[in-house]
């Protein structure tokens, strides 16, 4: 029984550890005040949403093994919709329609962005104009975000899976491909 709370207990600090890494990185502020990402609470949504989509596509690679890690880290990212709302004066007869809003959206984008990803460039900064992270008449800023994501799922697909399993996940820096783009 103490087995398992503990194990229990390691696997939600991974993934806290997976869910605080995406978090940190999708609040980078050179998204918002080089890429041109809306500094709004939807802005900054749809950046945890593009981290955390790339990371459970890294984590997925991993097989089986990653599965319940997987899982939970969705349980954080629900967690903290939940906790955010609130914390915007959300009342709590609204909050679950809108956390499920969250999470719909979440799976919507993550289609969206792996579709994307398969079908090339133009096809991702369409996509990141779809869903308000890049403006058509901003093309530069699409273009910097799409090979920011580009540079992020390669650094992803070449971390070590024992360490991704044991809750460290490492995304490239921002400011560099944001200067080479600018």
């Amino acid at each position: 029984m103490l087995g398992a709370l503990r194990n229990r207990a390691a696997l939600r600090r991974k993934a806290g550890d997976i869910y605080g890494a995406i978090v940190t990185q999708a609040r980078r502020r050179e998204f918002y005040a080089k890429l041109g990402i809306p500094d709004t609470p939807i802005g900054r949504y749809d950046m945890i949403v593009l981290h955390l989509f790339l990371a459970l596509e890294r984590l997925h690679r991993e097989g089986s093994a990653a599965d319940t890690l997987q899982r939970v880290v969705l349980e954080a990212f629900v967690a903290d919709m939940d906790d955010s709302l609130r914390e915007l004066g959300t009342g709590d007869v609204v909050v679950g329609r809108k956390v499920r809003r969250a999470a719909a959206g979440f799976y919507e984008r993550s289609r969206d962005y792996r579709a994307a990803l398969a079908e090339g460039d133009r096809a991702l900064e369409q996509a990141l104009v779809q869903h308000g992270l890049a403006r058509a008449d901003q093309p530069q800023e699409g273009r910097a975000l799409a090979v920011y994501i580009r540079a992020a799922k390669t650094a992803l697909e070449g971390q070590n899976g024992q360490e991704l399993l044991a809750g460290r996940l490492t995304f490239p820096h921002v400011a560099e491909l944001a200067e080479d783009q600018q």
